[in-house]
């Protein structure tokens, strides 16, 4: 399991990765996409609908189960990664490069880890399921 150190996470398993142009993308990280198993659908929002903090904007379907994608920032979506709504398993392949969202005018978020925080964060989850 990975944990870039450019990314910031969320702890409902969401990876940010800010722009210096005011941007950011979202998407899970490699721990989300282990628990989840192999992804099968995706349903995202359309460009220029809000995301809000805390608040799912989308949700991925697996073999195991249907999960919310929770927005860890509060923005407008300036993009949705359409080709994941073909290809949703680009997503167990390479979770860091294939984002869901890229959202602009940011004006709130989540409480962010960094990739230390976040991994020790996922010890402790992993330690709960045991």
């Amino acid at each position: 399991m990975t944990f870039p150190t450019e990314l910031k996470y969320s702890k409902t398993h969401e990876w940010i990765k800010f722009e210096a142009n005011g941007t950011a993308s979202v998407g899970i990280t490699d721990y989300a996409q282990q628990e989840l198993g192999a992804l099968v659908f995706a349903n995202l929002p359309q460009p220029d609908d809000p995301v809000t903090a805390g608040v799912p904007f989308g949700d991925v379907e697996s073999v195991k189960a249907v999960s919310d994608l929770v927005s860890p920032l509060t923005a407008t979506v300036s993009e949705a990664n359409e080709e994941l709504l073909d290809h949703p398993d680009l997503i167990n392949s390479d979770p860091y490069g294939s984002w869901f969202i890229k959202v602009r005018d940011i004006t709130g978020s989540e409480d962010l880890m960094d990739a230390a925080e976040y991994e020790e964060f996922v010890k402790k989850e992993k330690m709960k399921e045991n």
